[in-house]
């Protein structure tokens, strides 16, 4: 079989093998949309119903089914006029599909290429990406209302990526690049104000004033003609007044631009990026650190002392968040002898003190890390802001976890806090930091057997004291165990107390409730519950100081959903909308373990083996990374999807044997019947073995008797009726 290759951005145009079909030779409309249905739909594969509502919606059943069969007819005519072989692109039944000998679409390689730059971080990925993207999908059907909405994600997706790609190359110090990158977005779309407001930037930090400020008045000039629109926003006014104003000081201008920078990249995950950012920004100083080359000391360009210290300390904290701890040490050092000269400052000294306590965790002196830390803590507590004091809280958790004393740590912030932390701006988020701690105590292998008993009588605690705060992340934190080990009567009820806490007090932690909750419901069979839980969550993640834990999740429950009833394409949308969040906010490994194994199986489902491989390598990282039952069963799960991709069924069934083992051993009834109805799915879908029906039986009732009484309605259907389980993999805790 000859090679099909579709092209549907810029344009529709197909290939078999060397043969290139002329526009003259599709006879009949209906038959080239056919063909650009069934090429955009998730794995080119769609069931007659949905063909037919997408391609002739206005009429009756009959009379459509009758274009049905004259498309049918052309299109497998067209693509090869061998009579003999009319169904070797084309397959019809219940479901129409495209398949080729392989199948290649622009727009699924587009995607996949723009999933993959957000995992790598690397711009040379980004350009590939970008360089996939060969112009609008389908210009000639650009109001059809099946490719309308389709359009505006792909050229969307096709924006974000030449802006990340400019953010990227900023961070690294190649502004010409990344001005290339995003006066190609400007291009694209005269409108995109991120676009326009990084282009300024990217000028002004390459010293060209007057392209920053012509910037802004190209945009401004595009917003006044636009309708609705009245001029740029307040960044954008605040950045065009910083380049106005700043005449002969471009020296400082630039250094709070890069530091600016700077804090943009860390926001968005990128520590090197920030790190270099941070490097440029000091860039004015006197270097004054022979032994160690490149680290800048000593007053800044402003002659202030404390902004060299500033700077010092931040790029000290970019290197230890990409576990640089040796490259963080001279930068913690050349910040102390800053502040000393700057004659000292009680609120930049307490940050210094919470960041060589993260240090001194990172190197492994759990003792010393400790006494930094509160030290630190009194002394921001003081005179610091909300986010200095979460900072030092969130040190002195590692701490407290690593010297296994962050059970009783948090007991005692309670004890000494009770309720200020509700109203204290500055304590507000001391317990959302434990949100993510939690979770290595939830999936720890001894640790989640004790977990329900920590959380009722954190619980207790906080409602003697008062602690609303804290007993808001004491019923999420029981409601998540009780989810995990099977106690579906309970967990629901846990956490909707903590959400509706949440919004009481004005916390912007919800999101992992409200997350749960949607994962109680994709499992419930409840798929419009899970998608109102989602909603919630979404909203309260947008501003949340959590957000680069709760995203991962989020999308994660939204592919659970999805594969759930059985729409794997919309599982990787909702992946690739996790890479975009990721690249935006930065991403929490072990809070996104779940969307890997969920990922893969998708992928699986649709045929793309590659897809399924990154998210198996990935699950199998954060396995590495967190060595307990829990990750490794995840990991486990995503390489039974792979196996199934490959073509490989003995191989997928015992991934998912062991995964259900590894489930069944941390605790997780769901999970672990999950994974054994995918090994009996993986041998029905490859013909069930010699001698294994037996075996297969026992998985099946074993499964089937889970599901029945956790209540997931749509997982007992699959099970007690094998034939209709998909043959991916299985799922993961979130």
């Amino acid at each position: 079989m000859l090679e099909l290759r579709i092209r549907l951005l810029g344009g529709f145009r197909v290939r078999v093998g060397p043969r290139e079909i002329a526009a003259e030779a599709w006879r009949l409309r209906k038959s080239r949309n056919l063909v650009k249905v069934l090429a955009l739909a998730p794995g080119q594969r769609l069931h007659h119903g949905q063909v037919l509502a997408a391609l002739w919606p206005e009429l009756p059943p009959e009379a459509g089914a009758e274009q049905l069969r004259e498309a049918l007819h052309e299109v497998r005519h067209t693509l090869d006029p061998d009579r003999a072989a009319r169904h070797r692109y084309l397959e019809s039944g219940e479901n129409l599909a495209l398949h080729g000998g392989p199948l290649g679409v622009d727009v699924q390689e587009f995607e996949q290429a723009a999933l993959h730059a957000r995992r790598s971080r690397d711009p040379d990925a980004y350009e590939r990406a970008v360089a996939r993207y060969g112009g609008d999908l389908l210009p000639e059907d650009r109001y059809e209302e099946w490719a309308v909405e389709r359009e505006q994600a792909l050229h969307a997706e096709y924006l974000a990526l030449l802006v990340e790609l400019g953010s990227l190359r900023e961070a690294h110090a190649d502004l010409d690049g990344a001005a290339a990158a995003l006066r190609r977005a400007v291009a694209a779309d005269p409108l995109h104000e991120d676009a326009s407001l990084a282009l300024m930037r990217v000028h002004a930090l390459a010293g060209r004033r007057h392209e920053a400020l012509r910037e802004y008045d190209r945009l401004a000039a595009a917003l006044e003609r636009a309708p609705g629109r009245e001029r740029p926003g307040p960044a954008a006014r605040r950045l065009r007044e910083q380049v106005r104003t700043g005449g002969d000081v471009r020296a400082e201008l630039t250094g709070e631009l890069w530091e600016h920078v700077g804090d943009l990249r860390m926001m968005a995950g990128d520590t090197a990026g920030a790190a270099a950012a941070y490097g440029s920004a000091l860039a004015p100083a006197v270097v004054d650190l022979p032994a160690s080359p490149g680290v800048l000391t000593g007053r800044a360009a402003d002659g202030t002392g404390l902004r060299a210290a500033r700077l010092h300390r931040k790029a000290a904290t970019a290197h230890l968040a990409g576990e640089s701890v040796a490259d963080a040490e001279p930068h913690l050092e050349a910040a102390g002898t800053a502040l000393v000269e700057a004659g000292g400052d009680p609120a930049e000294t307490g940050r210094l003190l919470g960041l060589r306590a993260n240090w001194l965790w990172a190197s492994g002196r759990y003792v010393e890390a400790q006494q930094a830390a509160e030290a630190g803590m009194a002394l921001v507590g003081e005179h610091g802001t909300a986010d200095d004091l979460a900072a030092v809280h969130e040190t002195l958790a590692l701490v407290q976890h690593s010297r296994g004393d962050w059970r009783e740590g948090l007991r005692r912030e309670i004890d000494r806090l009770g309720a200020t932390a509700d109203d204290d701006e500055r304590l507000a988020r001391t317990f959302d930091i434990h949100c993510c701690l939690g979770e290595y105590d939830l999936y720890g292998d001894g640790l989640s057997d004790s977990v329900e008993e920590y959380a009722r009588h954190t619980l207790d605690l906080a409602i003697a004291r008062g602690a609303r705060r804290a007993e808001a992340f004491a019923w999420c934190l029981l409601g998540e165990s009780l989810l995990l080990r099977g106690h579906w009567d309970e967990a629901p009820g846990c956490l909707e107390r903590s959400a509706h806490l949440y919004e009481e007090i004005g916390g912007r932690a919800d999101a992992l409730p409200w997350q749960r909750l949607a994962e109680y419901a994709a499992g419930r069979g409840d798929s419009a519950e899970a998608a109102d839980h989602l909603r919630h969550g979404m909203a309260a993640a947008a501003a949340s100081p959590l957000s680069r834990h709760a995203f991962g999740r989020l999308c994660a429950t939204a592919a659970l959903d999805a594969v759930e009833r059985g729409e794997p394409g919309e599982a990787v949308r909702a992946a690739r909308s996790a890479a975009v969040y990721a690249a935006r906010h930065g991403e929490c490994p072990s809070c996104t373990a779940l969307l890997h194994p969920v990922a893969a199986e998708a992928f699986a489902a649709l045929g793309d083996a590659d897809g399924a491989a990154e998210h198996a390598e990935a699950a199998q990282r954060v396995a590495a990374r967190f060595d307990s039952s829990a990750w490794r069963a995840m990991a486990q799960s995503a390489h039974g999807s792979l196996g199934s991709a490959r073509g490989d069924p003995e191989g997928a069934r015992a991934h998912h044997l062991a995964a259900a083992g590894l489930y069944g051993r941390a605790g997780q009834p769901y999970w672990a019947a999950r994974a054994k109805a995918q090994a009996v799915a993986v041998a029905v879908g490859a013909g069930t073995r010699a001698g294994a029906e037996e075996a297969d039986r026992r998985l099946r009732a074993e499964a089937a008797a889970v599901f029945e009484t956790l209540g997931a309605r749509r997982a007992l259907a699959r099970v007690r009726e094998p034939g209709r389980v998909a043959v991916g993999g299985g799922g993961g805790p979130g």
